[in-house]
């Protein structure tokens, strides 16, 4: 597993969201998105990942930054995510983890002990042209939003 690094094009991919509607990357065209792939919807690192962009909308919202979280979890499991931790931006429902291949962020996870194939927890800063500008790949999920927002602030 090698993720994509800066300067790559970013894959062109089209998910369904919470609502089951498709939304591609192209449709976020001349404004930077952040990509955050995380490994399942509602469990305790990925809520508070979810809920620290979430309290932090505005803030990216000035950078112009749209956020679209990516999970192999189903579109009605992320509705739920989304309900209940009252989130602000699109999830994506990657079931087949085709799009968490071509980011480079699929593979090999030990968890407990035991191995098995997983997302990676790892966001790609996509920039107006559709190119990755930055990859987050070192991060605590309580902190993830501030590294993404102090790189939006020292880059803007």
């Amino acid at each position: 597993m090698s993720p994509l690094k800066a300067g790559s094009p970013a894959p062109k991919f089209t998910l369904l969201d919470q609502d089951g509607e498709q939304i591609s990357l192209t449709d976020f065209s001349g404004q930077k998105v952040l990509v955050y792939f995380y490994p399942k919807a509602m469990t305790p690192g990925c809520t508070v990942q979810a809920c620290g962009l979430r309290d932090n909308m505005d803030d990216l919202k000035k950078y112009g930054v749209e956020v679209l979280g990516v999970s192999t979890d189903k579109p009605e499991k992320l509705s739920r995510f989304v309900e209940k931790e009252l989130l602000n931006f699109t999830l994506l429902s990657d079931e087949d983890h085709q799009v968490a291949e071509q980011f480079g962020v699929w593979g090999e996870k030990t968890f407990m002990g035991k191995t098995y194939d997983g997302i990676h927890r790892i966001s790609f800063l996509i920039d107006e042209n559709g190119n990755v500008e930055h990859v987050f790949d070192d991060f605590k999920t309580s902190d993830h939003h501030n590294i993404v927002l102090n790189y939006l602030q020292s880059h803007a």
